[in-house]
C-alpha cells in the first residue's frame, strides 16, 4: 500500500494509491504512468455527454471515491468506501489523545497572556494615560488655549444657499457581475474538478437571473408608488 500521491488526490483517484502494491516511493516511473493514465480518464469523463447512463455512473463512482466519508452510507458501495477510509487511516500518524492536564495548561496560558486593546494600546498615545499632568503643566495648557474664543464650537452650520444634489446616475457602484462570479467560484469549490467549471457557470447564471427578477419587482413597485 502506498501513500496517495498529491496529483491522484486532486483528481479523486487516491483509492488507487491505497490499493497499490508498488513501493511507497514518490516520482517513480510507475507512479508517473499511473497518473498520466488517470489524467486521460478524467479528461474523457469531462468531455462525454451527461445524458449517457454509463458516463453518469462513472462520474458518480468518481465522486464517491474522492469523498468516501460523505457516501459511506451507500447500500452497495458503503463497505468499500469504509474500507478505503480505514486504509487511509492506517497511513496517517497516530493522534495523541489529550488529557485533562493538557486542557488545564491551555487555560492557564490564556490567562497569562495580555490581550491587546486597540484603543488602549495603539490609538491612545496620550502621554498622561498612566499619570495626570502636574499643576504646572495644566497651567501651561490653559495658557495655550486661553486666548482663543471657543464659544461657537458645536454650533449647527446653516448654509447660506441651497446645496445642489449630486448626479450619481453615471457612477458604476458595485460590480454585481464580479460579485456573482466570486460567489459561484466559491460554491463550486466543493464539486469534483471535472465538473467544477460547469457548476460554476450554472450558479453564476442563476444568480444573474435572480438579480434580473429582483429588478423587475422593484420597477413594478416604483410604478405602483408613482401612480399613487
Amino acid at each position: 500500500m502506498s501513500m496517495p500521491r498529491r496529483a491522484m488526490k486532486e483528481m479523486g483517484f487516491q483509492a488507487c494509491c491505497l490499493r497499490c502494491d508498488a513501493e511507497d516511493v514518490a516520482a517513480t516511473s510507475r507512479c508517473k504512468k499511473c497518473i498520466s493514465r488517470h489524467v486521460g480518464v478524467r479528461d474523457e469523463l469531462a468531455k462525454i455527454s451527461h445524458d449517457d447512463p454509463f458516463s453518469q455512473f462513472a462520474k458518480e463512482l468518481l465522486v464517491m471515491a474522492a469523498e468516501p466519508h460523505r457516501h459511506d452510507h451507500d447500500e452497495i458501495h458503503g463497505p468499500t468506501l469504509l474500507e478505503q477510509q480505514r486504509l487511509a487511516a492506517g497511513l496517517s500518524a497516530p493522534v495523541q489523545q489529550q488529557t485533562l492536564d493538557d486542557v488545564l495548561s491551555v487555560f492557564d496560558n490564556q490567562k497569562k497572556q495580555r490581550k491587546v486593546n486597540v484603543l488602549r494600546d495603539v490609538a491612545n498615545q496620550n502621554e498622561w494615560v498612566d499619570r495626570p499632568p502636574t499643576s504646572k503643566q495644566r497651567e501651561e495648557i490653559l495658557e495655550v488655549f486661553g486666548g482663543e474664543d471657543h464659544s461657537d464650537y458645536g454650533a449647527r452650520t446653516i448654509p447660506s444657499r441651497e446645496i445642489a444634489k449630486v448626479d450619481r446616475s453615471e457612477r458604476i457602484g458595485e460590480d454585481v457581475a464580479l460579485t456573482d462570479r466570486l460567489e459561484a467560484a466559491k460554491n463550486a469549490q466543493k464539486t469534483p474538478i471535472q465538473s467544477k467549471e460547469m457548476v460554476e457557470k450554472e450558479i453564476f447564471e442563476e444568480l444573474q437571473n435572480q438579480r434580473k427578477e429582483w429588478k423587475t419587482v422593484l420597477s413594478e413597485v416604483d410604478e405602483l408608488l408613482d401612480n399613487e
